[in-house]
C-alpha cells in the first residue's frame, strides 16, 4: 500500500526532489526509447536521480557527476536497480569532461546540467542552506572547504559588502555586511538562524514582504562558498569539448546570475557577433553550436503551479556541431573580480 501524496520516480522509489522541466529536457535531448543505440547522456548535477532516472527510462546510458558525498551515497541504490544504464561518479561538474574520459564515456550525445542548490540540501538543516531551519552555517555542497561560517567570520567588511551586493544581488548589502562585522565582534557566527536574525533585524521586514530579507544574503554566501558561477562557466566549455556533432547540451537555471552566463556562452558559441553595416566584423568565430528557434524556455504555469522552484527555471539548449571546440575563454562571461576561497582557506588557517 502507498501513500497517495508521495511521488514516486520511474524506477518506484520515492522522490525527495521533483526534476524540474523534466519533460521540456527530455525533448531537447530528442531522447525516445525507441533508438536503436542508446544515446551516451552526461548528467552532470546528479542530485537524487531525478533526471538520470529519467533519461534511463527513456532509452539512455548516463554516466551522472555529483560533488556531494550525501548524492553519491544515497545514489548507490538507483545504480544498483538500472543495472548498468546509470554509473555514478564523484566529482565536479567543472571537470565533467575528465571525468567522463576516464570512465571510457567519451564523444557524448547529450550533457544535462541542473544548477543551483538542491531540494534535499534545503531540506537537511544539517547541511546549513536553510534560513528556514536552525542547522551549522555550512553551505558546502562537497562538505570540504571553506564554509560560510567562515566567510563571514574572517572576510573583510569591504570584501564581504561585494560578494552580497554582486552574488545576493542585495541592494542594500552594506548595512548587511556592516551589520555582520559588528556583530562578530561581539560572538562568532555559528548557525543559520544567528545570520537569518541579524539580517531581518538589519533591513527589516514588511507583512507585504515576498522573500525573507536573507534571502540575497543566504544566496550569495551559497554561491561563493561553492564557486558556483566559476563552475558554471567551466562546465559549459567542457561540455563543448565532450559532445559529438549532432549533441546537445541542456542547462537548466533558476537566477539571472546563472542564465545570464549560459546566455553569454551561447551567444559566444553561435556566432553571434555585435556590429553594423558600416564595420567589418572582427574576431570572427566559427560557431559551435547551433539554436532551433530562440533555445529559451520556462516552465509551464502547471509545473509553476505543482513545483514552486519551477517558477524561476529557465531552460537553454544548443546542439553541437562539427567544428573544433573553441578556445576556453572566460572572460566572455565578465565575471567578479573577488576575494579567492583560497586567500580566506589561508586566513582561516
Amino acid at each position: 500500500m502507498t501513500d497517495d501524496n508521495i511521488k514516486y520516480d520511474v524506477v518506484g522509489g520515492p522522490v525527495r526532489h521533483v526534476p524540474v522541466m523534466l519533460n521540456e529536457v527530455l525533448s531537447c535531448l530528442q531522447l525516445t526509447a525507441t533508438h536503436s543505440n542508446p544515446l551516451k547522456i552526461v548528467d552532470g548535477t546528479f542530485g537524487a536521480g531525478g533526471y538520470s532516472s529519467a533519461m534511463v527510462e527513456a532509452g539512455a546510458i548516463v554516466m551522472a557527476i555529483d560533488r556531494d558525498p550525501n548524492a553519491i551515497r544515497d545514489g548507490a541504490d538507483l545504480v544498483s536497480k538500472l543495472a548498468g544504464k546509470l554509473s555514478l561518479v564523484s566529482g565536479e561538474f567543472r571537470n565533467l569532461g575528465k571525468l567522463a574520459h576516464e570512465n571510457d564515456f567519451n564523444n557524448a550525445d547529450g550533457v544535462v546540467l541542473d544548477i543551483g542548490v538542491s531540494s534535499m540540501q534545503l531540506d537537511e538543516a544539517e547541511r546549513g542552506f536553510s534560513f528556514q531551519k536552525d542547522g551549522p552555517l555550512d553551505m558546502r555542497m562537497s562538505q570540504s572547504g571553506v564554509s560560510a561560517a567562515d566567510v563571514v567570520n574572517t572576510m573583510k567588511q569591504s570584501d564581504l559588502t561585494r560578494v552580497i551586493g554582486i552574488l545576493g544581488e542585495e541592494r542594500r548589502a552594506s548595512h548587511v555586511s556592516r551589520a555582520i562585522v559588528r556583530e562578530r565582534e561581539k560572538m562568532t557566527f555559528s548557525t543559520t538562524l544567528q545570520l537569518a536574525s541579524l539580517v531581518e533585524k538589519t533591513l527589516g521586514r514588511r507583512a507585504t514582504d515576498r522573500i525573507h530579507p536573507a534571502t540575497r544574503t543566504f544566496q550569495a554566501l551559497r554561491i561563493f562558498v561553492n564557486q558556483e558561477l566559476e563552475q558554471l562557466g567551466e562546465a559549459l566549455f567542457a561540455a563543448e569539448r565532450l559532445l559529438k556533432a549532432g549533441g546537445r547540451l541542456v542547462v537548466v537555471t533558476f537566477h539571472s546570475l546563472e542564465d545570464r552566463l549560459v546566455k553569454l556562452f551561447f551567444k559566444d558559441r553561435t556566432g553571434s557577433q555585435e556590429g553594423s553595416r558600416h564595420l567589418p566584423l572582427v574576431n570572427h568565430k566559427d560557431a559551435t553550436f547551433t539554436i532551433d528557434g530562440k533555445g529559451l524556455l520556462k516552465a509551464s504555469r502547471e509545473e509553476a503551479e505543482i513545483n514552486p522552484r519551477a517558477r524561476s527555471a529557465k531552460l537553454r539548449w544548443g546542439e553541437r556541431n562539427e567544428n573544433p571546440a573553441g578556445k576556453v575563454d572566460m572572460s566572455i562571461f565578465g565575471l567578479p573580480n573577488l576575494v579567492s576561497l583560497d586567500a580566506l582557506q589561508l586566513k582561516g588557517d
